[in-house]
C-alpha cells in the first residue's frame, strides 16, 4: 500500500447517514439518544443539522409525522433500538394510518446475533416487527448503501399516499468506513419524488355529469385536502360550483370557517339530506359512520376523489371514482364547471342557512353564559375570541369532551394550521404535534388539552421549555378522565377509575422547567392569561379550572362504548 493510498481521506456510516439526509434539504430530526445512536445525533448537529431531544420516542414520532403532514417531506424520527424502537413504532403506526410522511430510524442489534436469538444488548428483530405498521421498511447493511436506502425510505413515504417509513441502521453499520469520495458518489437526490397523477379524462367527464344531475350537492373536505397544498384550486371549486361545502377537523382552514358556503353549524342535517356527495381527500371510515346509516340518510352517491384506487369501495358504492393527486383531479374538476354548471337550486341552500342559523342562535345562548365554575363552553369562548386575533396560531388540540367541542366552537382561518388525534382518535399527540408544529413554522402554537389527554405527553413540558418554544398548553382541568365525579362502588379507598387528584395544579409543572404557569378559574382570568401568553411568546402552561361534572362519557363517542351500546339494546 502506497503513501498516497493511505492519504485517502475516510468517511463512515454516521457521517453518509447525516450527508444524505442533507442532500435531500432534510435538515432537522427528532428523537431521543442513547446506544447506538448517541454519536449520530452529536454529529448532526455538529454538522449543522438541528436535533431536537425528547424525553419518549414516541412524541418525537409524533413532531416528525406533523412536521411531514405540513411540510409534504417526511419528518424524521430517530431511537435506539428496541424498546426505543417500540415507542416510536406507536407513532410510525399512526402517521401510516393518518397518511402523513415520516421515516423513523433506528440503530439495532446485528443481524447475525438475532437472527440466532444469542441475546444481544436491546435484541430485537425490528425489521419485520415494523412491517405491519408502516408503508414500507428497509434495512441497511453496508455504508455504501445509505444513500439509496436513505433515498428509497424518502421516496416511499411522499409518492403516492403518504405514510410512515422505518429503516433499520444495525450498530455496526454506523461505524463501517469507506472512501470519502466513494461515500459522496452513493449519495442519491430524490429526483420528482412525488410525480403527478392524472386523472383519467374520462373519470373528470363521469364525476362532472353525475354532479349536474345532483339536486342537493355537497363537498366534504378531509384532512388529505389540505395535505395537497391545492389551495387555490380547492376554494375556486368549491366557490365557483357553490356547492355547500363540509371540512373535516383537520382540512377546518381550507376556506374559513366564517365562509358563507360551510355547511359545518349544519351538519347532520346535509349529511343526511345530501343527495350527490364529493369526497376530496376524505376516507368513509367510522369518522364518517362509513357512509350509511342513520347519520347519511336516504340513498346517496359519491364521487370520491383519492389518489389510492383501492380506497374506492371500501365502505360503501362509489358512482364516480377520480383517481390522482388532489391537486390535478380538482384542477380538472374546476376546468370541467366552468361551462354549463349550474349552481344549487335555492331550496337546498335555503335549507341549510335556515338549518345554520337556528343552529348558531343556539349555540350563542350557550356560549353566552357564565356559569361558576367554569364549563367548556366558557372556556372555549374565551379561547375563541383570543384566537380570532391570531388567525396564524397553530392549534393543537385532544381529548374527549376537549376535542369535541373545540373542533366546533373555535374557528380556522387558515389550511393547515389544526392538528388533532385524526383517524384513529388518539389520544397522545398533544406536546408531539405541537413542538412539531413550532419548531417547523417557527410560529407559536395553542395545543388545547384534556386533563387526560395532557397525561400521555406532559412531561414534553420540559422539552418545550428547553428550546424556548412558543407553546402555550391550555389543559381543561375537570380532576378526571371525562369527569371527576365517579366514585367507587365498593366504597373502598381506591378512586374510581375515572378520577384524577382533585385540584391538580399543572401549571406549577412548567415553572419547574422555567416556562410561565398560570391557573385560572373565570373566562376573563383564562382570556387575560391566553393573550398574555402569546404576547410573551414563551412556553407557558394555564391550568383552566373547569366543573368537573362537565363532560361525558366517551365525549360524542358513547356510541362506540360496549356498555352504553348494550344499554340501548
Amino acid at each position: 500500500m502506497t503513501n498516497e493510498t493511505q492519504a485517502q481521506p475516510l468517511t463512515d456510516g454516521f457521517h453518509l447517514v447525516i450527508d444524505a439526509l442533507k442532500h435531500n434539504d432534510i435538515h432537522t430530526i427528532f428523537g431521543l439518544v442513547g446506544i447506538p445512536i448517541t454519536d449520530l445525533a452529536r454529529l448532526a448537529q455538529a454538522e449543522g443539522m438541528r436535533f431536537i431531544g425528547f424525553r419518549h420516542e414516541q412524541h418525537a414520532g409524533n413532531a416528525a409525522a406533523i412536521s411531514g403532514y405540513m411540510t409534504q417531506k417526511p419528518g424524521i424520527c430517530l431511537t435506539v433500538s428496541a424498546p426505543g424502537f417500540l415507542n416510536g413504532l406507536t407513532a410510525l403506526a399512526n402517521a401510516t394510518t393518518n397518511c402523513f410522511p415520516m421515516i423513523l430510524i433506528s440503530g439495532s442489534s446485528e443481524r447475525e446475533i438475532v437472527d440466532l436469538q444469542q441475546g444481544d444488548y436491546e435484541e430485537m428483530d425490528q425489521l419485520n416487527a415494523a412491517k405491519p405498521y408502516a408503508k414500507a421498511s428497509y434495512r441497511v447493511n453496508k455504508a455504501e448503501d445509505i444513500g439509496i436506502g436513505i433515498a428509497r425510505a424518502i421516496r416511499a413515504a411522499v409518492s403516492g399516499r403518504p405514510g410512515g417509513v422505518y429503516l433499520d441502521l444495525p450498530a455496526q453499520l454506523l461505524g463501517q468506513t469507506l472512501d470519502a469520495a466513494h461515500g459522496k458518489k452513493s449519495l442519491v437526490r430524490v429526483v420528482d419524488p412525488v410525480p403527478r397523477q392524472i386523472p383519467a379524462p374520462d373519470s373528470v367527464q363521469r364525476a362532472l355529469d353525475l354532479l349536474k344531475s345532483a339536486k342537493r350537492p355537497l363537498i366534504l373536505l378531509g384532512k388529505g385536502a389540505a395535505y395537497a397544498q391545492a389551495d387555490a384550486d380547492i376554494r375556486a371549486f368549491v366557490e365557483q360550483s357553490g356547492i355547500p361545502y363540509l371540512p373535516m377537523s383537520m382540512a377546518k382552514g381550507l376556506l374559513p370557517d366564517t365562509h358563507p358556503q360551510s355547511a359545518s353549524a349544519a351538519r347532520s342535517f346535509v349529511l343526511a339530506e345530501a343527495d350527490v356527495v364529493v369526497l376530496i381527500g376524505a376516507r368513509l371510515n367510522w369518522l364518517l359512520s362509513h357512509g350509511k346509516g342513520k347519520t347519511w340518510g336516504g340513498p346517496k352517491q359519491f364521487i370520491q376523489v383519492d389518489i389510492s384506487p383501492t380506497e374506492i369501495d371500501s365502505n360503501v358504492a362509489i358512482a364516480a371514482p377520480v383517481i390522482g393527486d388532489i391537486g390535478s383531479c380538482v384542477s380538472a374538476l374546476l376546468a370541467g364547471i366552468k361551462t354549463g354548471f349550474a349552481k344549487p337550486g335555492a331550496e337546498w341552500t335555503d335549507a341549510i342557512r335556515e338549518r345554520k342559523d337556528k343552529n348558531l342562535a343556539k349555540m350563542a345562548v350557550t356560549l353566552d353564559q357564565n356559569p361558576s365554575p367554569m364549563n367548556f363552553h366558557s372556556a372555549l369562548r374565551a379561547i375563541r375570541d383570543v384566537l380570532k386575533a391570531h388567525p396564524d396560531i397553530n392549534l393543537v388540540n385532544e381529548g374527549a369532551n376537549t376535542l369535541d367541542y373545540a373542533r366546533s366552537i373555535i374557528d380556522q382561518y387558515q389550511p393547515r394550521k389544526r392538528f388533532d388525534s385524526g383517524t384513529w382518535g388518539i389520544m397522545g399527540i398533544g406536546m408531539g404535534y405541537a413542538i412539531g408544529a413550532a419548531v417547523t413554522s417557527g410560529l407559536p402554537v395553542v395545543a388545547i388539552e384534556g386533563d387526560s389527554a395532557f397525561g400521555f405527553s406532559g412531561m414534553e413540558l420540559e422539552t418545550i421549555c428547553r428550546y424556548h418554544l412558543p407553546v402555550t398548553t391550555i389543559i381543561f382541568n375537570n380532576n378526571g378522565v371525562y369527569r371527576g365525579t365517579d366514585v367507587n362502588p365498593t366504597g373502598g379507598k381506591d378512586v374510581a377509575p375515572t378520577v384524577f387528584v382533585k385540584g391538580a395544579r399543572y401549571d406549577k409543572m412548567i415553572e419547574a422547567f422555567g416556562g410561565i404557569g398560570y391557573n385560572v378559574t373565570t373566562p376573563a382570568e383564562l382570556t387575560k392569561a391566553l393573550t398574555e401568553a402569546i404576547a410573551a411568546g414563551k412556553p407557558a402552561l394555564i391550568n383552566a379550572v373547569i366543573d368537573e361534572t362537565a363532560g361525558t362519557e366517551s365525549g360524542r363517542l358513547t356510541n362506540l362504548n360496549p356498555q352504553s351500546a348494550a344499554a340501548k339494546k
